[in-house]
Parts: structure tokens; sequence; C-alpha cells
């Protein structure tokens, strides 16, 4: 990015924001642009700041963690939230990434991972710790099981683009899915945001959960 990355922080523990902030104020391509205790306070900062990313703990006194991420996500769409929380729970993990968070961290991950994680997710790439992936695939399919989610129109993507769907639903980066297909990475990104436009979904992980749930994440969907 030309500019330096445009940070939000949104955590109850006041130590703990001091702490990122300090972590992010030593490199430099990021801007801590404000700060906030609760959910409410973050989503009107949100709206008047309009930063690059928005960092979110999950577990705040008043408004939820789903409500806030949906509602910086409608007021300000341009901006990528990003859950940063304590929770292993794969029921928060899916609620607030159905609500069009673009990443799901936790607390424990180590500093450098954080970094590149919001410089990733700056970028539009979806993010989360290693240890989530598992648990958000697996809630994923049960719930596709237990609804019996029926096979979409596959007419509203192209063979190309249902490719393409199948690899962001396996995780894989654009660089990743350029190289597996032999494009050059500026196209895989035209292809995400049609992917994204055409299923009328925010982020990557959203088509990554809209995949597995109408049956479109397997090899089966290569051209």
């Amino acid at each position: 990015m030309e500019h330096p990355i445009r940070v939000l922080l949104v955590d109850d523990h006041t130590l703990f924001r001091s702490g990122i902030k300090a972590l992010l104020q030593r490199q430099k391509d990021f801007e801590v642009v404000g700060e906030a205790g609760d959910g409410l306070e973050g989503i009107k900062r949100a709206k008047s700041l309009k930063p690059d990313v928005v960092l979110l703990d999950l577990h705040m006194p008043g408004i939820s963690g789903r409500e806030a991420v949906q509602l910086i996500v409608e007021g300000v769409p341009e901006t990528k939230v990003v859950i940063l929380t304590v929770s292993e729970d794969a029921e928060d993990l899916l609620e607030t990434l159905k609500a069009g968070a673009h990443g799901y961290l936790l607390k424990n991950i180590d500093a450098n991972y954080l970094i590149g994680a919001i410089r990733s997710a700056a970028e539009g790439e979806a993010v989360m710790s290693p240890q989530m992936t598992a648990k958000l695939m697996q809630s994923v399919r049960t719930t596709a099981v237990a609804t019996a989610a029926p096979v979409v129109d596959r007419e509203r993507l192209s063979p190309r683009e249902r490719e393409i769907l199948g690899f962001l639903a396996r995780g894989a980066s654009n660089k990743e899915i350029a190289r597996s297909l032999d494009l050059a990475e500026s196209t895989v990104k035209i292809h995400v945001q049609n992917i994204l436009k055409k299923l009328n979904l925010i982020s990557r992980v959203q088509a990554a959960v809209y995949a597995v749930e109408h049956g479109l994440s397997g090899k089966d969907e290569a051209i």
C-alpha cells in the first residue's frame, strides 16, 4: 500500500491495547489512528476515522462482536474488520465471518504473525489463526449437512470462477491460486472480485464459507 496501514484498536483492556499499539508503531508501514474500549465506541470511531483495518475484540461490554462487525462493515465497507480474541469457539468464529469479518485471530499468536496478518487483511486477504481453520471447515460442513443446503445455480459463476471458489474454500491465497492455475495474480484478483459481486458477498472468507455450504469446495470443481 502507498500510504501507511491505518489501524483502529477496539478492546476493553487498556493494557492490551497499549501493547498492540506499541508493537504496530514500531513498524514504518502502520499508523494507529484511534482506540476504543467497547463495541459502540468502536463503531463510531470506525465511521469517523475510516481506517484500513479494525482489530476488534469479540467479547466486550454492551454490543456483541457480531453486531459490531456487521455495523462497521455496513457503515464503512472499505474497512477490513479482523477479530482479535481469546475465544476458540467455532460458533463465534462462524458468526463473525458470516457477519463480514475478514479474519479471526487468537490473542496467543506471536507478534510477527499478527503484523503479517494485518498487512494481508489490508490487501483484502483472509487471515486466520492456523488452529481455527480446521474448526471453520468442520463447523461449516456440519451446518451444511444439518440444513441440507441445496446446490446453487452454477450458471451464476463461470467455470473458472467456480474453480477459483474451490481454491478459496481451501484457504488458498491469490498468489497460490495464480501459481496453481498459471495465471497472473492480478487476473486472480479480478476473478475473486467478480465472485464476491455475483454472490453478493463481502469477503473471501464469506466466499469460502459459501463454497463449503453449497458443495463447491472440492477439486471436482476444476475445469
